[in-house]
């Protein structure tokens, strides 16, 4: 049976996608409980990072991901619209601080940023880290020189998600390739910023697929520090506006794997709570999800309101804070 590392000495970059695939194939409680040490070894049990997500420039992306209502290819009802005013972002950011966020993520529906838009955007990393928060962008593909522009503007987070296995990539995206993904992560490390990288599962993939998506993971020579785990929002207008819904114990086992494969990772709770029950929620913060966007909207798609978050934590006892609570400030589960 493979166990989940317990400390930092034991994070694996090897692994197998058979090693994947039999953690998938666990008994839930024997998963979860290794889930749950392997986040213990390394994060406090019962606290929760919140993060914000805004859209500063939305729609008109010509790139065709089958999940997306920006995407030029299709209609969804979503405008393509300008880059957002630096002073609008600024003061969404103060709202977001204002109401429990420590990170505030930027997201721009392009396939790659020009370089006079890029400009813009360092000057909005520069002014929301003024605020004391912590700056995530997603911006699309990036060449070496703009990730170094934006590791030199305090960029802290740049985030560029996978989706998918290599294998399943294709009936997804045919607009950009896997490797270009990988490489843009790779400049991301080059330029000295972290990586938050994730993907989406209920988009028709097999379980192989996503098995084969959270080794892609871990196996890259640093683990992404954020790994948001997204279940499709299904959108109409969009090739995947009747995909079936992923069974919620699969969802939640997905999240469980990512935690067991990559410990010391922040696992996120991303799109697709606004449809969760606070049941199903609880499972995944017991199977090691430690992040979650607030506020009421995710780009484009619908997100729990602070009102029921709130009422969710305290209900559980969680508490919602910032992502630096490592292992050496609390009980190691394994002592």
């Amino acid at each position: 049976m493979v166990h989940a590392p317990t400390n930092a000495a034991d994070i694996r970059h090897d692994w197998t996608a058979q090693e994947a695939i039999e953690l998938f194939a666990l008994p839930f409680n024997d998963l979860i409980f290794q889930a749950q040490s392997a986040h213990r070894a390394h994060f406090s049990a019962n606290e929760v990072q919140m993060s914000n997500l805004l859209s500063v420039k939305t729609g008109g992306c010509p790139e065709d991901c089958a999940y997306c209502p920006q995407s030029a290819h299709y209609e969804t009802g979503t405008d393509a619209g300008k880059l957002m005013d630096i002073d609008h972002v600024v003061a969404e950011a103060k709202r977001a601080q204002d109401g429990g966020a420590t990170r505030f993520c930027m997201g721009a529906a392009w396939r790659s940023p020009k370089d006079k838009d890029l400009d813009q955007v360092c000057d909005m990393v520069s002014r929301v880290r003024d605020l004391g928060l912590e700056t995530c962008v997603t911006l699309g593909m990036l060449r070496g020189d703009q990730a170094q522009r934006l590791g030199d503007a305090g960029l802290d987070y740049y985030n560029h998600n996978l989706d998918t296995s290599e294998a399943f990539y294709g009936e997804i995206i045919t607009t950009r390739t896997y490797e270009d993904r990988l490489e843009t992560l790779a400049h991301v490390r080059n330029a000295g910023m972290k990586v938050c990288c994730g993907g989406i599962v209920g988009m028709g993939e097999g379980l192989d697929d996503r098995a084969a998506m959270l080794v892609t993971m871990a196996n890259l020579p640093e683990h992404p520090e954020s790994v948001p785990i997204n279940r499709l929002v299904a959108v109409e207008g969009t090739p995947l506006a009747d995909a079936p819904k992923l069974d919620r114990l699969e969802f939640v086992r997905t999240i469980a794997v990512a935690k067991i494969m990559m410990p010391a990772s922040v696992i996120r709770l991303s799109a697709g709570r606004e449809d969760m029950s606070d049941e199903l929620q609880a499972l995944c913060f017991l199977a090691g999800a430690g992040s979650v966007f607030v506020g009421p909207e995710l780009l484009t798609t619908p997100n729990p309101d602070r009102d029921r978050d709130a009422n969710l934590f305290a209900r559980l006892g969680i508490t919602g804070t910032g992502e630096n609570a490592a292992a050496d400030a609390i009980t190691n589960a394994a002592e």
